[in-house]
């Protein structure tokens, strides 16, 4: 029997394979994009985890091995360890699309587990991960509504480009990953440079025909594999506790008074007063162990979905009262707190975010250690914090779960293209949104908040931008929507029965970060165009109103913050200030409490970092005086080096001297140059002038001039009596010099001449 089966995506270079490995799950698959190969399983649980149960467990992990790209991992014990951001993010990208394609009832737990097994570094995983999973659970018998295709689009030069490689995505002006059915949209994440909503339609519908050969090439591998779907048991409400509790619920319009108050938490009161006492009439009624208690909570599920989405379909009536565009009311503040270095406070409605902004430096950027390619690190980290207390509950305390993870990375990334680039502002950027009250799109509050906070510390922004979330509710007829309405600003109890959370984020120009999640099967491209459009319109509002509270940032960064300076040094000079073993440049940052960045690329390009400007100014002293030249007309405290029978040489700069000659000692005769200094003295001298071999003449006389305020005159070399240089040689005619004594004997000759002549002793 046949175990191995494959195929090949036409024109992106993906191969899907199944049956030869992990045959014990209920679906697994391995696929491949260039030399990057991912395993992906599937796997049900044969029964539910307590009776009790009523929710449904998925699980989708994501881990990358580090022996797929040939490295050991670091630590001491040389093993995988928790999951990375990356990790995590490419689980919930894969989670979000695959859940609501699961039959309603479906309860049994669900492991979806992707390996990363090689990598090229050129082409990216994370859409591997998503078309795997639709595959695995394609060719499993669990049953499940896909398949779904996945695609990265970018735009290079005006063209969009199917799965860029990480190399183009360096060129790239958008980042869209888009998953899909055949016939409609299911989820986008990503981030652009201030897109258009028109090119940005354009792109989705790029990418919705860039997943069909995906989602052609999964249904013949699972046609080819022939594994049949099994039957489970689904977990539906009982029809006689369903009508029981909706007799007690409309009874006087008990659900509806409940659903429609103005506060999340009087309405969250109100229903489970309502639920409790549908739970006393059905025990009544039925008697106790006569029915399944969670079929009370699963019935409410659907009584309040109906009552809140038949009163917006119907009334154009929201739970809170708006219209289904109206916001809700906002209000922001800047510089909230003291001692921070930017600090913002959005208010919209019940949800609240307190955003802290911290300048750092370069040592401060988060070290990336991705295996697939791309970044190795970034300065601009937004960190998204989630308290139980922000909804009025008690709950752990511990750190960032995968939500929050997800969260502040969609606000990040939709920050990001406004922010200036490091060689313009140098700082390493830290937000800590920190969601003090919730009831719907926190991220949204933290892109608008971290607008104001980056602006409050003086961050120069190319463009505030603002974010908002836009909801769906419709009425379907055999799959088919008959009738819709885009919701502007959805709260959490809209985001939960309603079937579309769509975040979209940008400025005045165009979009710069966006996320849709949807409860429903697929998403028509003509309602995404509508709440595309609806969004745009309440992003505009929204920056107003910031724009009221701050219209630019500030000039500067506040007292608090880190003092920055940007020096260019001569690149000869770069080995100089590092000294031997980096001695200088350990001396200047230990000496001035500053931090001294040197640019990689050998330009001779500083910064200076130093946390007051007395310690900023302290090391840029240091820097110059190890780095600068020996000017003509500047005047130097010197160290004397060493001495000469015509002068000294003074070292004004670490390893630069200059001579100064006896008749510049003083304004008065000189014999000895120890008459007016000694070796290892300090003197002040001045530079007078430098030659074209670059040697420098320096003048002690000309420095105390300068002092005194006289003016000074550069004296006769001869009346020091020391240089012969430019008085007039004595003329001796055709005498022959020392050097051109042409055919006069050699003083050797000359010698035995007069050995042989007699000597006057022996005369007498």
């Amino acid at each position: 029997m046949k175990q191995e089966y494959s195929v090949t995506v036409e024109g992106l270079g993906i191969t899907i394979g199944t049956g030869s490995i992990a045959r014990q799950a209920n679906g697994a698959v391995t696929i491949t994009s260039g030399e990057t190969t991912v395993f992906v399983s599937a796997t049900a649980a044969e029964g539910l985890r307590s009776p009790d149960q009523d929710f449904f467990p998925l699980t989708v992990d994501y881990r990358e091995k580090f022996a797929a790209a040939g490295r050991f991992p670091g630590g001491y014990f040389k093993r995988e360890g928790k999951p990375s951001e990356k990790e995590i993010l490419t689980s919930r990208l894969c989670d979000r699309p695959l859940r609501p394609l699961f039959p309603e009832g479906f309860l049994n737990e669900v492991q979806v587990i992707g390996l990363l097994l090689s990598t090229d570094k050129v082409h990216e995983s994370d859409i591997l991960m998503v078309n795997g999973a639709s595959a695995a659970l394609l060719c499993s018998d669990i049953p499940w509504n896909g398949p779904i295709g996945c695609v990265r689009v970018g735009e290079i030069n005006g063209e969009f480009v199917a799965n860029p490689t990480n190399e183009q995505m360096q060129e790239t002006t958008l980042d869209l990953i888009y998953v899909g059915n055949e016939r409609d949209m299911m989820m986008i994440e990503g981030s652009a440079d201030q897109i258009s909503d028109d090119r940005f339609v354009q792109a989705l519908e790029f990418a919705h025909q860039a997943i069909q050969p995906i989602i052609a090439a999964q249904r013949e591998l699972a046609k080819q594999y022939g594994k049949t779907k099994r039957e489970y048991a689904l977990v539906v409400c009982e029809p006689k506790v369903l009508e029981i509790c909706r007799e007690v619920a409309e009874a006087d319009g008990k659900l509806a008074k409940a659903v429609y108050q103005e506060k999340k938490q009087d309405r969250g009161n109100a229903v489970s007063a309502v639920k409790a006492e549908a739970l006393e009439v059905v025990t009544a009624k039925l008697g106790e162990g006569n029915f399944d208690p969670r079929h009370i909570n699963i019935a409410f599920e659907k009584l309040q979905e109906v009552v809140y989405r038949q009163t917006i379909l119907n009334e154009g009536k929201r739970a809170d009262g708006r219209t289904a565009k109206d916001l809700r009311p906002i209000s922001c503040a800047v510089d909230v707190l003291p001692r921070v270095h930017g600090a913002a406070l959005f208010q919209r409605g019940e949800t609240q975010g307190l955003v802290i902004a911290t300048l750092g430096t370069s040592k401060d950027v988060q070290e990336l250690d991705g295996l697939t390619g791309g970044p190795k690190s970034k300065s601009f980290i937004l960190h998204y914090n989630f308290p139980p207390f922000s909804v009025g509950e008690c709950g752990r305390f511990t750190g960032p779960g995968r939500r929050e993870i997800g969260h502040g990375a969609l606000a990040e990334r939709s920050l990001l293209p406004v922010l200036p680039p490091e060689d313009v502002f140098p700082y390493s950027i830290r937000l800590s949104s920190e969601i003090m009250e919730s009831n719907g799109s926190t991220s949204m509050a933290s892109v608008c908040g971290g607008t104001l906070a980056l602006m409050d510390a003086g961050v120069p922004i190319s463009a505030p931008v603002a974010g908002i979330s836009c909801g769906l509710v419709t009425e379907d007829k055999d799959g088919v929507i008959q009738r819709h309405v885009v919701l502007t600003d959805i709260i959490g109890a809209e985001d939960h029965f309603g079937d579309m959370d769509f975040k979209i984020c940008g400025t005045k120009e165009g979009i710069t970060g966006f996320q849709l999640d949807l409860k429903i099967h697929g998403l028509p491209i003509e309602i995404a165009k509508e709440a595309i459009a609806q969004n745009r319109v309440a992003r505009d509002k929204i920056l107003e109103i910031m724009l009221a509270t701050k219209s630019e940032p500030n000039t500067g960064t506040k007292d608090c913050a880190p003092r920055i300076h940007q020096m260019q040094i001569p690149p000869d000079k770069i080995g100089a200030l590092i000294g031997p073993g980096g001695k200088n440049i350990k001396r200047i940052t230990e000496f001035s409490g500053a931090q001294i960045d040197i640019n990689e690329d050998n330009s001779g390009r500083l910064i200076v970092f130093a946390t007051s400007a007395e310690s900023l100014q302290r090391a840029i002293h240091e820097v110059n005086i190890i780095t600068a030249q020996i000017e003509a007309g500047k005047t130097y405290k010197g160290i004397v080096r060493s001495i000469k029978e015509f002068g000294c040489f003074v070292e004004c700069l670490p390893g630069q001297e200059g001579l100064v000659h006896v008749s510049e000692l003083a304004d008065f005769r000189v014999n000895k140059v120890e008459d007016v200094c000694k070796l290892g003295d300090e003197i002040i001298v001045k530079c007078v002038g430098i030659d074209d071999k670059g040697r420098v003449r320096l003048s002690r006389r000309a420095a105390i001039a300068e002092k005194e305020g006289r003016p000074y005159e550069p004296k006769p070399r001869e009346e020091g009596g020391r240089d012969r240089g430019d008085r007039p040689r004595r003329d001796y005619g055709d005498r022959p010099r020392r050097g051109d004594r042409g055919d006069r004997p050699r003083r050797e000759d000359r010698r035995e001449e007069r050995s042989d002549a007699p000597s006057d002793s022996s005369e007498g």
